[in-house]
């Protein structure tokens, strides 16, 4: 495939557009935050020419991947995501790791923000809740729908950190997107690709997550989903595959996430939460993350684990989840990546 990118306003898309079709070839013309992107899927010395003929073209890239949006071999710098609340800016995809934790469920009102005050306390940059859940069991705890969301958004009023929550359905996005400052889309969705397309849409930055039976090029196709909507604030996160490994929930894959990250411009993150199932090994895998040079580690974190509502064995206590971000931040200083301890990044003017 071949891909233009055009920085400017409609003068400049509508001559490449003019030249293109003048050329009878054929081509996508996609939003990508400051720029378009001009997609042609046939490479063709034609195709080459006409970008050409088009001065406002800021680079012509080449790639071979069947994802050109998400490619770095189309857009070499990184993406950051940045998140703007009342205490400042968080960037995902910069030059820092961060820190994103918080409860599987949202319980209630006091659970919430006694682990929001936590996470806020240990350096936690962003909260996440479950407000919706998908389980295996139809009889297990599903969630709090509607009121969790809008415990979510007194936990942001009250602690500064923005907040993730996962959107199970594509009539819930404008809902959800509401309440929450990033819409995750959890494994068991990842190929469900009218969610993907509506959550694209929603003005959000997206949290995708890796489904446990997904190859990495599946998982960066799920992502181009989202980009062709004109949403370029795409977080990738690695939470576990199946294998045939019965000592842990799933198997975390870091492998594969400094893969997706070296294939991709885009953030990527790890749950190792969800992808040992333990506690006791989830700082370990967590900190690992952090030194294979990834952007960020997502956890959850319980005041009282052993009656949590869903995923207890897995969730860290406010002793350990502290104990863990600590290790993190000296992990990151040592790696020459020093974590900011909290969502302000960047002061807001």
């Amino acid at each position: 495939m071949m891909v233009a990118l055009v920085r400017g306003g409609g003068a400049a898309v509508s001559k490449l557009s003019g030249i293109l079709e003048g050329h009878g070839i054929p081509f996508r013309r996609v939003p990508f935050g400051q720029r378009t992107a001009f997609i042609v899927e046939a490479e063709s010395p034609a195709a080459r020419e006409a970008m050409a003929e088009c001065g406002e073209v800021e680079r012509v890239a080449v790639t071979r991947e069947p994802f050109p949006l998400v490619s770095r071999e189309v857009v070499e710098e990184n993406t950051v995501v940045r998140l703007t609340t009342s205490r400042g800016t968080v960037e995902i995809g910069g030059r820092a790791p961060v820190l994103i934790a918080g409860p599987c469920s949202v319980e209630g009102e006091n659970m919430l923000l006694a682990t929001a005050r936590t996470v806020t306390e240990a350096g936690g940059a962003v909260l996440r809740g479950g407000a919706f859940k998908p389980r295996t069991s139809p009889y297990s705890f599903q969630g709090l729908g509607v009121r969790a969301l809008e415990l979510l958004a007194l936990a942001r009023q009250e602690t500064g950190l923005p907040v993730v929550t996962e959107v199970m359905t594509p009539e819930q996005v404008p809902l959800v997107a509401r309440y929450a400052d990033i819409l995750q889309i959890g494994a068991r969705n990842m190929q469900n690709f009218t969610l993907l397309q509506e959550a694209g849409q929603a003005g959000r930055p997206v949290l995708l997550k890796r489904g446990p039976g997904a190859t990495v090029q599946e998982w960066l196709l799920a992502a181009e989903y989202v980009l062709l909507q004109g949403n370029p604030n795409v977080i990738l996160c690695e939470r576990g595959i199946r294998t045939f490994e019965t000592s842990t929930r799933h198997t975390l894959d870091l492998s594969s996430a400094v893969v997706a990250k070296r294939l991709s411009h885009l953030p990527v993150i790890v749950d190792p939460s969800h992808a040992t199932g333990r506690r006791d090994l989830v700082p370990a895998m967590a900190l690992a993350a952090v030194a294979a040079g990834l952007d960020g580690v997502m956890v959850e974190v319980h005041p009282d684990p052993a009656h949590a509502l869903s995923d207890g064995p897995q969730s860290l206590t406010f002793d350990g989840f502290a104990g863990m971000a600590e290790a993190m931040f000296r992990v990151a200083e040592a790696s020459g990546r020093p974590m900011a301890r909290g969502p302000v990044l960047a002061a807001v003017s």
